[in-house]
């Protein structure tokens, strides 16, 4: 800017110039003129000696004279507005002068800045794992591990829960209920989890917002005892409503806890550790998914006697939660952005950090915050209708889809169902449930250190990828399991496989994506959302997922693979990477996208970004040692 305007006044103070030597050029052409008729008049009159001819002469003389005395007034004139200009040219040129210093001291402070927050965004990349923060994220995992044991505890004693509804259906009306009947009560057991899910689920903003991350965990609780003490009490009441009822309780419990419990974790964990400490998320659902799945076993309590006990013990997590998480810290996101509470915000972070210096953490969420003023209180409907905010929220609405409808849930449900059909004996595909369980937990565990150092994105692509080549091999393992008879463990290897990149990628990734693609503002209605879309689709998998299996037999798993196939490609279309990055710069990459090619668009940023940051590393960051 300041290049251009120097050109333009340039360009004036040379038309100036030129536009005055061309007036004094003329005059002095005109005063030359001038002196040659003078001259040639004088030689006239002293040739002549006649006075009227001296007379005329006299009067031509005395007319030139007044013409030349015009034309010098009218160059004086014209060089003082020549003057005028070149003040007011001067003036120009030196106002461009200061505005180049003044744009010189700001590319300088901007220069400063980045180097500031490139300084404090490596300070936040050294923070550790407390004690304190190990424990806070143990409290609140213990709802996800509540969720997992209830969406697996239905599974093992199936045929127990179906003796139990053929007997009070034949006290209370004194026939035998059909076998079809009984399996859609069963789904309906199943499934009725699913809807008190999605009621829970997208509850979890309002609940969030009101209460708080910490203060909605305490609450929830109520409803899992609540639920549990229902579910328990189903056989002495001999009521099969009442394990409906109970299940529906338990899901709304559930519902809350994917909403709350990723949120209020990447709100308290440190920058480097959000991607590891996000997938204790999906830790806790496959411990709870094995427990109930151990316990759910002939030999312990998967007998009539037993199933009540099985499903009641759900109120372990929700007692336990209770005594534990009154000591946490509440969110300090929460405090410091939502109820601009700086003093809690720093004490909470003080006992997360277990340092008295969280100035950084402080400064990265005003950060966040003055980059989403506009945003600070965001109703559901405005997130919707938000151009800015649209293309993360599809992406998360996605992500949760790409978790569900995997087929993973059809695994989970119904797998020992599913073994049997494959061909082994009740017992064998008990214990083959059993190791889906223990293949989840392991998996999760070796994809803990892997999500901070691989990326999110990529973790997924590779779990998609694997579960899609698995779901063929589990059609064709149907296909040919009657000619060939060893096709049955065949079926069990594929499964087992399914589960291992399950548990790589779409296992825990999407809900802690969700969370880091938003900024404190919209990011409870973002989470109430994808929740909601993801117990709904929770919801169909359980509910038609029986029927689906009878209506293509042996076709069942090919709607799934060609799910797998359509998020695969999403995924590695638009999905961005967020390792490593601040809440404050996914947000960014969203701002500056306009609806272009995310994937593509940030894993060139993020490739920049890391290396950048290698160098810088290799090159040495002098500052102080913080004591």
């Amino acid at each position: 800017m300041a290049y251009v305007a120097s050109r333009r006044f340039m360009s004036l103070h040379v038309a100036s110039c030129r536009f005055m030597s061309l007036h004094v050029a003329s005059l002095q052409k005109q005063v030359s003129v001038m002196s040659m008729n003078l001259s040639a008049k004088l030689d006239e009159l002293q040739r002549g000696d006649r006075h009227l001819e001296t007379t005329v002469a006299l009067c031509e003389i005395r007319t030139q004279l007044q013409e030349l005395t015009k034309s010098v007034e009218s160059c004086q004139s014209e060089v003082s507005e020549v003057k005028r200009d070149m003040v007011a040219i001067k003036h120009e040129l030196d106002t461009v002068q200061q505005v180049k210093e003044e744009i010189e001291e700001l590319r300088e402070y901007v220069d400063r800045l980045e180097e500031h927050t490139h300084r404090r965004k490596l300070r936040l990349l050294e923070q550790g794992l407390t004690f304190f923060l190990t424990y806070s994220i143990f409290s609140a995992v213990l709802g996800m591990l509540q969720f997992g044991y209830n969406t697996g505890v239905i599974n093992a004693p199936e045929k127990n829960i179906e003796n139990f509804m053929k007997d009070v259906y034949k006290d209370r009306y004194g026939e035998d209920i059909s076998e079809e009947f009984i399996q859609q009560l069963y789904s309906v057991a199943v499934s009725i989890f699913a809807i008190g899910g999605m009621l829970g689920g997208f509850s979890g903003a309002w609940v969030a917002n009101r209460f708080g991350r910490k203060g909605g965990l305490l609450l929830n609780n109520v409803l899992g005892i609540s639920g549990a003490c229902l579910m328990g009490f189903t056989k002495v009441s001999h009521s099969y409503e009442m394990l409906f009822l109970g299940r529906f309780i338990i899901g709304v419990n559930c519902g809350l806890n994917t909403s709350l419990v990723p949120m209020y974790i990447s709100e308290i964990a440190p920058l480097n550790l959000r991607g590891g400490l996000g997938t204790v998320n999906q830790l806790a659902v496959t411990i709870g998914l094995l427990l109930s799945q151990v316990l759910g076993i002939e030999q312990i309590l998967g007998t009539n006697d037993g199933w009540p006990i099985l499903l009641g013990l759900a109120i372990c997590p929700a007692i336990l939660q209770l005594i534990l998480l009154p000591i946490c810290p509440e969110s300090p996101r929460y405090l410091l952005i939502t109820k601009q509470w700086e003093e809690e915000a720093r004490r909470a972070l003080r006992r997360l950090r277990a340092s008295s210096t969280v100035d950084e953490d402080i400064e990265e969420m005003r950060a966040e915050e003055r980059a989403q003023q506009s945003e600070s209180h965001i109703s559901t409907m405005e997130l919707i209708c938000s151009p800015t905010l649209r293309p993360p929220l599809i992406i998360g609405i996605v992500m949760q889809l790409s978790q569900q409808f995997s087929g993973i849930n059809a695994v989970l449900y119904y797998s020992t169902s599913l073994f049997m059909s494959s061909g082994l004996t009740e017992e064998s595909a008990k214990f083959s449930t059993i190791g889906i369980g223990a293949i989840m937990l392991l998996m999760t565990l070796v994809s803990i250190p892997l999500m901070d150092r691989t990326g999110r994105r990529t973790l997924h692509l590779y779990g998609l990828g694997g579960m899609f080549i698995f779901s063929i091999f589990i059609t064709i393992s149907f296909l040919i399991k009657e000619m060939i008879d060893w096709m049955s463990y065949l079926s069990v290897v594929s499964t087992l496989g399914f589960v291992v990149f399950f548990s790589v990628g779409p296992g825990s990734i999407p809900w802690m994506i969700t969370a880091e693609l938003f900024s404190q503002g919209p990011r409870p209605s973002a989470m109430a959302i994808a929740v909601l879309v993801n117990w709904m689709a929770n919801f169909v998998v359980g509910i038609g997922f029986p029927s689906m299996k009878a209506e293509l037999e042996n076709y069942t798993f090919l709607p799934f693979s060609v799910c797998l196939a359509i998020f695969w490609i999403f995924t590695y279309k638009k999905v961005p990477e967020t390792k490593n990055k601040t809440f404050e710069e996914i947000c960014a990459l969203f701002r500056h996208g306009n609806g272009s090619d995310y994937g593509s668009t940030y894993r060139q940023s993020d490739s920049t970004a890391d290396i950048e940051i290698q160098h810088r590393t290799e090159a040495g960051d002098e500052r102080p040692k913080e004591q």
